[in-house]
């Protein structure tokens, strides 16, 4: 049932003619399809993630959140902490919510230090489409590990990220170490 990009709201967007050089280099990633298309795409990948540990890459249930790992990582260990509840904005988050998204968050930062030595971390929500949020509809705040030289010439000349670990390995490890944190 492919739809036209027409039907998904992107008339009148100016694509590149066949064969025109941009200088960008393609990876086609389908599986992200749902991520563009947005609402229209059938279901929430963060209230649908709890239903399965390892190949949804859960990491971690507490009570109101959970920790899983983003499909599509900046660095290895890039964790999203996610509320059960499908809400969009962190002023609609309980107080129980709140408390156990900062525990969780404190908890990840333990974890990944203990399994990979990151040198610090960026944390961050954002709320809303206009503020790069890929899944607005449903809050979740990001841990991105970070290492001394992590921005190297790939991702800022190369326009390439290396990952140096796959995502399963990744969810193993801190699965694991999640409960001696």
């Amino acid at each position: 049932m492919s739809r036209s990009l027409r039907e998904r709201g992107f008339a009148g967007v100016d694509l590149v003619s066949v064969g025109e050089p941009d200088g960008l280099e393609r990876l086609w990633t389908p599986w992200r399809l749902s991520y563009v298309a947005g609402p229209e795409t059938p279901g929430c990948p963060f209230c649908a993630a709890p239903g399965s540990d390892e190949h949804g890459l859960m990491v971690a249930k507490g009570e109101t959140v959970f920790a899983i790992l983003n499909r599509f990582p900046y660095n290895p260990g890039h964790l999203l902490i996610c509320p059960y509840r499908h809400v969009a904005d962190y002023t609609e988050i309980t107080a129980a919510e709140t408390a156990e998204l900062a525990s969780f968050t404190q908890t990840a930062m333990r974890v990944v230090r203990a399994v990979s030595n990151a040198h610090g971390f960026n944390l961050g929500i954002n709320q809303g489409g206009v503020a790069g949020a890929g899944i607005a509809a449903h809050l979740h705040q990001h841990v991105v590990p970070r290492w001394g030289g992590d921005a190297n010439f790939l991702p800022v000349i190369g326009r390439t990220k290396a990952l140096p670990q796959l995502l399963t390995d990744t969810r193993d490890l801190l699965a694991e170490a999640w409960h001696t944190a």
